[in-house]
């Protein structure tokens, strides 16, 4: 599984991207947490508001920092 977090590197992107690999560990599941911060792939998605998450390439999220329990109902 990959889980990318969409954002330029914020406050809250770095707390969707600690919150992502909180909800991996606790779940135990195999899977890659990537920080993309190019404007160009964040566009790609179609992302206008940061943080964005991503899995398996579908967007799951955008413009708020989701907390772990959150992120594991996606995974």
């Amino acid at each position: 599984m990959k889980i990318e977090i969409l954002g330029t590197g914020c406050k809250k992107c770095k707390k969707l991207e600690e919150n992502a690999k909180e909800a991996v560990q606790s779940l135990g599941v195999e899977a890659t947490v990537e920080k993309v911060e190019d404007m160009k792939t964040i566009m790609e998605y179609g992302v206008m508001s940061t943080p964005g998450l991503v899995i398996d390439g579908v967007v799951k999220s955008t413009g708020k920092v989701l907390k772990a329990e959150d992120i594991k109902k996606f995974l």
